[in-house]
């Protein structure tokens, strides 16, 4: 059985550090541009979606994309709503102990997905206010798409 702790910690390390002092709607559209420029430049096609409070503030699809992605993409936010934890954490984590969401969490499998792409949106001393998501590559790859652009926002002085 593979070790999954190392990247357990990992996923865990990422939630404390990309969490944000505050969040307009102006950083809604800031973080999903990023997020769609390093797609293209990448040359991926994805669809991004970011809300806060249940209201969607960004929502774009490349071309290549339809509503099987969005449909991808609600089950994603569900597994962070209910988890409060991305949801490649979550895919990890059931990976761990050798089982799925469904068998273990017994929720609906056409409403719950444990696949990286979806990344809680946190605010320091706060806690989760909604969700970024990604949909359209591998679980790790959506995953990876969201962080990175955060890392590089926040390494960059543009969030905080």
């Amino acid at each position: 059985m593979a070790d999954y702790t190392a990247l357990l910690e990992r996923l865990l390390q990422q939630e404390q550090d990309l969490q944000f002092t505050k969040f307009t709607n102006g950083t809604a559209v800031q973080i999903g541009s990023a997020i769609l420029e390093r797609a293209s430049g990448l040359g991926k096609q994805i669809v991004v979606d970011i809300r806060k409070n249940g209201t969607l503030l960004f929502h774009a699809k490349m071309d290549d994309t339809g509503l099987g992605h969005d449909r991808w993409i609600q089950r994603k936010i569900n597994v962070v709503n209910h988890f409060g934890h991305s949801s490649y954490y979550m895919n990890v984590l059931y990976q761990s102990w050798n089982t799925t969401i469904q068998d273990n969490a017994f929720v609906d499998p056409m409403e719950y997905a444990a696949e990286g792409g979806c990344f809680p949106l946190l605010i320091r001393d706060v806690g989760p206010i909604g969700t970024i998501s990604v949909s359209g590559l591998s679980g790790e790859e959506d995953h990876e798409m969201i962080v990175s652009v955060l890392e590089q926002l926040v390494q960059s002085g543009q969030l905080r």
